[in-house]
């Protein structure tokens, strides 16, 4: 049979009654799909002690996600703690002499320790605390923001450690979450860890535009300021702590702002605070550059996503007023549908992955120098802008994380469960 081989272009080639949609293997050092019996439309990539930067094949790495089940089945919701071995790389020609076959591509095995849960998980964040002694694993702390509204707090070291320890038996006191925070009057889901607060502080915000801090208190216990911090004219979408600034955070909210704050400040409102999008679109998501920390990347509801040198940024003329939208460094209107997810590449501060509700996930590289056209938004022969790397298909595409200690590797999560792929132009 007669393969048709042309490039099939997400939004903008129209694909015709039987056709059909494959990868070209080619483009990819490796591509796996793993299915979970229920969508799992949030997770986070949790470091390991497998060694950094790692390339070998087969690989593992290790997750948690969170289920969004039907409501009528909601008792079968869970937090997964994941570990996914066996992942090789893609099969090669025979002439390919630098060929491993037992690189090669097989079936990765995902093993699994579920908590049980009782509502949706609207989104969840992993967080390391270092052990005080280095022969022992870090602490790993896990956020979960639910569709109840409430934001439970989970030690999940027992769990991974339960794939790896013969004979270690998980019981029902390990899944009980250390603590149940309840200061949030809405649903939400927004839930960010600093990365420079080794023993734990979490920002939290939610639908009625309200943002608390908690912190990790001596002992076990833990502690949240309840002042709100508010500003939003509406829904806290993203949170972002600085990589550089312990404590600083920046805010995206369905009032079309991005905002930046200052967890010091009497005021308890925003310090810097901007028009991020046009025409006035939900800003969905933010990223921040572990790299080059005046750089903030965000993504809104029309497909649009920007970045920003906050270097350019003003104080409000009033405090927590966007009066302003300032030029972002680059700006892209490529996608045809809301952007879901969006984050820098954890070493290369000119890479970044974006996820797209038109089923993409693609990576640009802005190292690409652009022109005046491109900066607005336009692109090279049909359409393409010359900073887009790579476009990966993934049906109902909600968040993508690129793994901290395998270079160039990403995992997405949509409707029909993960990918874990990695590209030859990453």
């Amino acid at each position: 049979m007669e393969v048709d081989q042309q490039t099939f272009i997400v939004g903008r080639t129209r694909l015709e009654p039987g056709q059909t949609l494959s990868p070209d293997l080619s483009t990819y050092e490796m591509l796996h799909a793993l299915s979970t019996p229920w969508p799992c439309l949030s997770f986070d990539v949790i470091r390991d002690g497998l060694g950094e930067p790692r390339t070998s094949y087969p690989a593992t790495m290790y997750a948690v996600a969170g289920t969004q089940a039907d409501a009528a089945r909601a008792k079968e919701n869970s937090i997964m703690v994941l570990k996914i071995s066996g992942l090789g790389r893609c099969a090669r020609d025979e002439s390919d002499s630098e060929s491993d076959d037992e690189d090669e591509e097989g079936e990765p095995v995902l093993e699994s320790a579920s908590i049980p849960m009782t509502s949706t998980t609207n989104r969840i964040r992993a967080h390391q605390t270092p052990a005080s002694d280095s022969s022992r694993a870090p602490t790993t702390l896990t956020a979960t923001m639910t569709e109840a509204g409430t934001v439970l707090i989970h030690d999940i070291t027992p769990h991974l450690a339960s794939f790896d320890t013969p004979g270690f038996q998980l019981t029902p006191a390990h899944h009980k979450p250390l603590s149940t925070l309840r200061m949030h009057r809405a649903e939400g889901y927004a839930v960010d860890w600093s990365p420079l607060i080794a023993t734990g502080k979490l920002a939290t915000g939610d639908n009625s535009g309200a943002i608390y801090v908690t912190t990790r208190t001596s002992g076990e216990g833990w502690a949240t300021d309840g002042r709100a911090l508010v500003g939003h004219a509406g829904s806290v979408e993203e949170l972002q702590w600085s990589p550089a600034e312990r404590n600083v955070f920046a805010s995206a909210g369905s009032d079309g702002t991005v905002r930046v704050w200052d967890v010091r400040s009497k005021s308890r409102t925003a310090a810097l605070a901007v028009q991020a999008s046009a025409g006035g679109a939900d800003v969905n998501v933010l990223s921040w550059n572990a790299q080059t920390s005046h750089l903030l990347a965000s993504g809104d509801d029309a497909g649009t996503w920007a970045v920003w040198d906050l270097r350019n940024w003003k104080p409000a003329a009033a405090a927590g007023t966007a009066t302003s939208r300032p030029t972002p460094v680059a700006s892209f209107a490529w996608s045809k549908e809301q952007i879901t997810s969006i984050e820098w590449h954890p070493t290369d501060d000119s890479v970044v992955a974006v996820a797209a509700g038109d089923d993409t996930l693609t990576l640009w590289d802005l190292a690409v120098e652009m022109d005046e056209e491109e900066q607005r938004g336009g692109g090279g022969d049909e359409g393409v802008p010359p900073q887009l790397l790579f476009v990966h298909y993934l049906p109902g595409v909600k968040e993508a994380h690129w793994h901290p200690q395998i270079p160039g590797v990403v995992v997405g999560t949509g409707e029909a469960g993960f990918n874990v792929f990695k590209t030859i132009s990453v």
